[in-house]
């Protein structure tokens, strides 16, 4: 997100996604690529486990760019009871 916009608060949004996607497309059919395999990652483990808002945005230029997407596969990692998750005893308090 950092080289297609300026912002830090940007970095994540659909937008900066998109142009990262279509950049990324770009290079992938000079190479002569027709068709992908897709896989989201979320950041897991103690963090979410839903991709971010960029993540849809960025599947929907790929197939708009003229890929064949062949699947799209989910890889966010589960802990299997590794770190401790950040709040504490009494959980966050809002």
């Amino acid at each position: 997100g950092g080289m297609f916009v300026k912002a830090d608060r940007m970095e994540s949004s659909p937008y900066a996604a998109m142009r990262a996607a279509t950049a990324a497309a770009e290079i992938a059919r000079d190479k002569g690529i027709t068709a992908i395999h897709i896989k989201v990652r979320a950041p897991g483990g103690s963090g979410p486990r839903t991709p971010g808002p960029g993540a849809q945005a960025a599947i929907r230029a790929l197939a708009r760019f003229g890929f064949r997407i062949e699947r799209i596969e989910e890889v966010t990692p589960i802990p299997h009871d590794g770190t401790r998750r950040p709040g504490g005893r009494r959980g966050r308090r809002v």
